[in-house]
């Protein structure tokens, strides 16, 4: 077992025990858990707009756990089992992170429950469900609800009825159920425009903000700091191609992959202004050089000049 220091996609840092996965074999079959894509949440949000319907989001606690394990696993038990277990040998039962099927496991757990709740896979996307319902009206309509991994987003007309329904089977986080204001990273929020038109907003800017002091922790530990007077996101004229400079030592070149996801999920929140750069640096980032490195922060300098709550995703709500 080890522990686990880890930065989740909005940021925040999390600790996770996990088991000795890496001493097992390789799987041939897919590990992963389930992760609805970003388009069909927007076309959800959409549909809820429509239909006006309400989006509700769960977050299940200690996801994994709660799933069967296929994988046979044993321990040699500590002190923290008890002194009438310690030195003996464990079975494990339930899916810890760090084995290889435990993404897996969990996925097929919570997939198995969704069926069992009578909702059915969408062709397009397996991790968005769908099932018939009533209205008050007593008119069909579909639900839906979409999972990435452990977060649940639910659309419905009484979705809280719908979230209990799972927790009878999982036990959700407190204070996760309700409406959503965060949402993989993007802050979600109602708005009325000028013509009186109701909407739903996608903002990164929260993702961007958290981001950016990220990144000036990193530097001020190393004694260096973004620099200012940019407002372009890649010198004029540059080409990654061409650029010669020295190649990133070890730690520099972790730092530059790091950074790239970072970049990547902030284009997928909205900042789709930052295709083309982040695209271009993306390609170096199995070996990135100085130059590439620089244009990189160049990038993060840019944004903290543009952070503004109108980077939105609208969508409109009837």
């Amino acid at each position: 077992m080890h522990l686990i220091f880890d930065v989740k996609l909005d940021l925040t840092y999390k600790a996770r025990l996990v088991a000795d996965g890496h001493k097992t074999p390789d799987q041939v079959e897919s590990t992963y858990a389930g992760v609805v894509s970003r388009k069909s949440v927007r076309i959800a949000f959409t549909y809820a707009s429509l239909m006006c319907l309400q989006v509700w989001g769960a977050d299940i606690q200690n996801a994994y756990i709660s799933a069967p394990t296929s994988e046979k696993f044993w321990v040699r038990c500590g002190p923290e089992f008890g002194s009438e277990c310690m030195g003996k040998r464990a079975l494990v039962k339930r899916a810890l992170c760090g084995m290889k099927l435990a993404g897996r496991d969990f996925r097929n757990h919570l997939r198995d429950c969704m069926d069992h709740l009578g909702y059915k896979p969408c062709k397009a996307d397996p991790d968005m469900w769908y099932r018939l319902g009533k209205n008050k009206e007593g008119l069909e309509y579909y639900e839906y609800a979409l999972l990435y991994v452990d977060d649940c987003l639910m659309v419905s007309e009484s979705p809280d009825e719908s979230l209990q329904r799972i927790g009878k089977y999982f036990t959700l986080k407190p204070g996760s159920v309700g409406e959503p204001k965060l949402y993989l990273g993007a802050r979600i929020s109602k708005v009325v425009l000028p013509n009186g038109v109701k909407a739903f907003a996608w903002s990164p800017s929260r993702y961007i903000q958290e981001a950016v002091k990220n990144l000036e922790r990193q530097l001020d530990k190393k004694g260096a700091k973004l620099k200012r007077g940019i407002n372009s996101p890649l010198s004029n004229g540059y080409r990654p191609e061409c650029d010669l400079s020295p190649e990133c030592n070890e730690e520099n070149t972790r730092l530059y992959m790091s950074l790239i996801g970072v970049l990547r999920w902030i284009v997928e929140l909205g900042r789709i202004d930052l295709t083309v750069e982040v695209s271009m640096l993306s390609s170096y980032s199995a070996a990135p050089r100085e130059g590439h490195m620089q244009q990189l922060l160049r990038i993060f300098v840019s944004l903290k000049i543009t952070i503004i709550a109108g980077w939105f995703l609208i969508v409109p709500i009837q």
